[in-house]
């Protein structure tokens, strides 16, 4: 077969498949060739052919499917997206560098230290423990129940310390008994603060004599004594000083809204009522369990006890007290003050009390403020310090005697050397009273803050401020309740050593 035979053939069959299109012209052609369907009629053919016209018309229909989708890929591929994508890419390629800091530069800006947190953790752990096995090994358990009863009981069937505890009920109930009376105007005014104030006086006086006669109070549990009776202080003050503007902001409104006599009779049944429910037994208690030192009308409370929460503190709190087995034999192998571990001490008690104690009492009294402390451990000034380890006490003192004083006329300077004043009695009654020594070491040192925090406050700043406020905590208060402790060791037991 030539070449253009070859050629010839295609043309041919293209010319036949486009022929059968139409069903006369099909005929046609068969007839032409001599096909055997001459003489037969039309209907098979025209129905054959219309079937193999829709089977072409769907066929042509896929192929148009199949260009339409085609193009519209070719339409994605030439879009400006997938062209800047692209673009991007290549970039990406080409450069791998841009400007920037390392992570642990202060200038990057970077502050997700928590892996590094934890790595610390976990070495502070394997430390301990090993410190924790060498410490056993040695000395064998040195905190023993034993030994922890004996320090708040020399006599087994004497509690002196608990009697007195128990005793502190009488004043409670005396300030609430006070409270109502002046609630439904029985007593006056004056004649309320002068109870008040003798019930807050035999508070502080009774304990104090009672520790100093009795023969069978330990130190240890002179401390706890005194100590519950202190709070109690300030909380009694604070309900006094409480009900008190509560009464005057009655009475003001009283006086605003009208002075006839049936509304100050309506005023007066209202704020009767009002005052019996805030003035019951419950609430007075549920203000004296608290952790807080002010008192207040209502106080917030969380919607439920969270018991895994609550478990948490209870192990912290168990776990702070075992680190004692690592101080007793430096305490008990050393005289010189300044050996005893006496800032480690003051941190371990900061944390055990203010974090684990008072948060697993506010869960379960579902007391809403856990604002116990704030960043002391940032402080840059002494006086930024007193004002944010120990809120509670803050609190009192803002609320109850620097703000008061204010008020009166008194400067800024004169308000806050009181404040430090207050807080010196308080340290001193609280060391010297329990040991019956008066050295006064404790009332020197708290008192000493105030020539500190001008100093610091003026001439120290930033790091350096911050500097001198540890080198304060670390060689001030704990030393000179270390001292104290020192000089009842060498009075008590010098002759055995």
């Amino acid at each position: 077969m030539s070449d253009r035979a070859e050629m010839r053939g295609p043309v041919t069959r293209r010319r036949r498949t486009t022929i059968s299109g139409g069903g006369g012209g099909s005929a046609g052609v068969k007839q032409a060739n001599g096909s055997k369907w001459h003489n037969s009629p039309q209907g098979p053919a025209k129905t054959k052919t219309g079937d193999e016209a829709s089977e072409h018309e769907s066929k042509n229909g896929e192929v148009d499917r199949e260009v339409g989708v085609s193009g519209q890929q070719q339409q994605l591929r030439n879009s400006p997206k997938k062209q800047r994508s692209a673009v991007e890419d290549i970039s990406d390629r080409l450069s791998c560098h841009v400007l920037q800091e390392s992570l642990l530069s202060s200038a990057s800006g970077y502050s997700n230290y928590r892996g590094i947190l934890n790595w610390c953790v976990v070495m502070l752990v394997l430390s301990n423990a090993r410190l924790f096995l060498e410490n056993i090994i040695k000395y064998g358990i040195l905190v023993d129940p034993i030994q922890v009863v004996s320090l708040f009981l020399k006599d087994p069937y004497s509690w002196p310390a608990a009697c007195l505890i128990i005793v502190s009920n009488v004043f409670i109930l005396a300030a609430l008994y006070a409270e109502r009376r002046l609630a439904v105007g029985t007593i006056s005014e004056t004649t309320g603060l002068i109870f008040h104030i003798f019930n807050l006086t035999c508070l502080l006086v009774i304990p104090a004599a009672t520790i100093l006669v009795m023969t069978s109070m330990t130190p240890v549990g002179g401390v706890l004594s005194l100590g519950v009776y202190s709070v109690l202080f300030l909380k009694l003050y604070s309900y006094k000083d409480a009900n008190r503007w509560c009464r005057e902001i009655r009475q003001a409104k009283a006086k605003r809204l009208s002075r006839s006599y049936s509304c100050k009779c309506m005023n007066t049944h209202s704020g009767a009522v009002k005052s019996s429910q805030l003035r019951s037994r419950n609430n007075m208690y549920y203000f004296v369990f608290a952790p807080t030192l002010c008192y207040q009308l209502n106080f917030p409370r969380s919607p439920r006890i969270r018991k895994r929460f609550l478990m948490r503190r209870l192990f912290e709190m168990v776990r702070t007290m075992c680190v004692f087995q690592w101080m007793v034999p430096t305490i008990q192998n050393s005289m010189k003050p300044f050996q005893v571990p006496n800032h480690l001490i003051w941190l371990f008690f900061f944390y055990w009390f203010f974090h684990s104690s008072m948060n697993f009492v506010a869960e379960l009294m579902q007391f809403g403020d856990r604002e116990f402390y704030r960043d002391w451990w940032n402080s840059e000034t002494v006086t930024y310090f007193w004002a944010n380890w120990n809120i509670p006490v803050h609190k009192w003192c803002l609320r109850h005697f620097y703000k008061p004083m204010l008020r009166t006329g008194i400067n800024k300077f004169l308000a806050q050397t009181a404040v430090f004043l207050v807080s010196a009695f308080f340290h001193e009654y609280l060391v010297s009273v329990p040991l019956k020594m008066f050295r006064l070491w404790a009332f020197m040192g708290m008192m000493a803050q105030v020539p500190l925090a001008w100093f610091v406050g003026r001439f120290l700043n930033g790091n350096y401020g911050n500097a001198a406020v540890w080198m304060s905590l670390i060689i001030g208060q704990p030393v000179a309740v270390l001292m104290y402790v020192h000089d009842y060791y060498v009075i008590h037991y010098g002759s055995n050593t």
